[in-house]
């Protein structure tokens, strides 16, 4: 093709689009280096879904307006982790400059570079060189250079990711724990891949192929490898990763930064005009939520991801052999589980669930997160356990979306999940396996505890900001002032004389005393029933009760 002189908005289109393919090319790569240290996630699925959220908004656009409307909005929007949420500055800095444009020229592209390399600065709160913000600035300078010489539209794409490129290179001197890893950084590589589509656009290059691994261990190159995509400092020791939309007025943001300093780092909070993406890492997964609330917004599409829980995975990944990879199925179906806590985790494991992914109440996957965790399966044949009422609709797409056969269990609670795993075979179909465990599903009765966060009006009764909750499939039945009792209010309305376990899954904030308390409870009014007690480590809801 011939050389562009000027991107149109349908050129645009194009680069984007590109770069969207080009890193669903690159994520199993860059994913599989993303190992020690675990800051933030899969950085390539994080900022390939980012892109497929601008890839979707951009559909009927017709001119640069919409176009760059789109981009803003989608990358706003669909932002994954802390990568995401960077690059979505990124891609809100090159919306910002080209949307009053007809078409962009080569010095039109080096000032949205450097106003989206501002804007990617800003966003975090402790910037640190040698990451992702790093690589853009690099991006920037290299694109003014060559558009202050007069050089074509071409050249100054090609000089900007040549810039990038050293700049990718020079990461590990920056960053001590790139260098103790052998790695580079993880978004400045992702990065470059947005300078290669835009090449692509301007010029026919086509897009650069993944770098073979010779062992599945990560290359030491600046052109494969990513560990680190924070763009903030560098990783902690907190345990969960916390993100969400919220609905704010601009002039409360410096408040609720401030909340969010005092309880957690990698913090990254984008966006204006009322909508927010947040992002930080935490131990305390409640103060997280509760800074929107005080700060007067709104939260919403929570996520929550044990961090923890990655690099335990991660561990189990690289110690299964090469030839076991890629042996193929090794039973008739498996079981893909969505759970919350790293104890839970290991009980889902323990009872024969393959693969697990992270989530629950307030943190609810996404379709691509259960169908990246069904087709990592070694079988063709996959029953998910949704285990929350609000995925089991989400968990129901993934059957469309994917050449394996997948038949989803309903289950809305964990309790729930285990009950129906206690039906499990793996010598058995998918669809067999379905209907057993839907069966022991159905004959657990179950119930939670957690704590309300604001003033509120229920079929219980008023709940005051503190009050401890009893929940019934999502219902409030008990209100009081302390975990225990709400615990041991539940059981007195869950348990019947023909029931004969109790099983208690302690979560992150359970405490020892109402441990004991409630299993007091159980043997003074109901000495004939056997309790059992898991430490789940779940966040946000200290007791998850099962009856049967």
């Amino acid at each position: 093709m011939a050389l562009l002189a000027r991107l149109s908005a349908t050129h645009l289109q194009l680069a984007v689009t590109s770069y969207r393919t080009a890193l669903r090319m690159h994520q199993q790569a860059i994913n599989r280096l993303n190992v020690y240290p675990v800051p933030d996630g899969d950085t390539g699925t994080n900022m390939a879904l980012t892109l497929e959220s601008v890839v979707a908004a951009m559909q009927g656009a017709q001119d640069m307006a919409a176009t760059c409307k789109a981009i803003a909005g989608g990358s706003l929007m669909g932002a994954r982790g802390n990568s995401g949420v960077i690059l979505s500055q990124i891609m809100r800095g090159l919306a910002n400059r080209f949307s009053a444009l007809d078409d962009i020229s080569g010095p039109d592209l080096a000032q949205a570079l450097t106003e989206a390399s501002d804007l990617a600065y800003a966003a975090v709160m402790r910037p640190v060189e040698g990451t992702i913000l790093s690589v853009v600035k690099a991006a920037a300078a290299g694109a003014v250079e060559a558009a202050d010489a007069g050089r074509a539209l071409v050249d100054v794409v090609e000089q900007a990711r040549v810039r990038a490129a050293e700049a990718v290179a020079r990461t590990p001197d920056q960053l001590a724990v790139l260098k103790e890893n052998g790695v580079v950084d993880a978004g400045g590589v992702g990065f470059v891949l947005l300078l290669d589509a835009l090449l692509h656009a301007v010029s026919g290059r086509p897009l650069p192929e993944p770098a073979a691994e010779a062992s599945g261990r990560p290359l030491v190159a600046a052109t494969a490898a990513v560990t680190q995509a924070t763009g903030a400092e560098a990783a902690g020791d907190e345990r969960y990763e916390v993100m969400y939309l919220l609905d704010a007025p601009d002039d409360a943001i410096p408040v609720f930064k401030k909340a969010w300093a005092a309880i957690g780092d990698s913090i990254v909070v984008v966006g204006g005009d009322g909508l927010w993406n947040c992002h930080i890492h935490t131990d305390d997964i409640g103060a997280a939520v509760e800074a929107a609330l005080d700060a007067g917004g709104r939260p919403r599409q929570i996520r929550v991801t044990d961090l923890h829980d990655q690099v335990a995975a991660e561990h189990c990944a690289d110690e299964v052999p090469p030839a076991a990879a890629e042996a193929g199925p090794t039973a008739a179906s498996a079981v893909v589980a969505v759970v919350s806590g790293d104890g839970l985790g290991s009980i889902f494991r323990s009872l024969g669930a393959e693969s697990i992914v992270s989530g629950g109440q307030s943190m609810n996957p996404s379709t691509a997160e259960i169908l990246e965790a069904v087709e990592a399966s070694r079988s063709d044949s996959v029953v998910v356990l949704p285990n929350n009422a609000n995925i089991v609709a989400v968990a129901r797409q993934v059957d469309a979306l994917t050449s394996k056969t997948v038949r989803v269990v309903p289950t809305t609670g964990m309790a729930q999940g285990l009950g129906a795993l206690m039906a499990f075979d793996s010598a058995t179909t998918a669809d067999a396996n379905a209907d057993a465990m839907a069966d022991a599903a159905g004959r657990v009765v179950s119930g939670e505890v957690t704590r309300a966060v604001r003033d509120s009006s229920t079929d219980a009764g008023p709940v005051r900001d503190g009050d401890w909750l009893g929940l019934v499939d999502g219902r409030i039945q008990v209100i009081v002032a302390n975990a225990a009792d709400a615990a041991t209010g539940l059981l007195d309305r869950l348990v019947t004389d023909g029931h004969e376990l109790v099983t208690l899954v302690a979560g992150e904030a359970a405490a020892p005393d109402d441990l004991e308390t409630i299993t007091a409870w159980v043997a003074e009014h109901h000495p004939d029933l056997s309790v059992e007690v898991h430490h789940g480590g779940q966040p946000l809801y200290p007791y998850l009760l099962a009856v049967e």
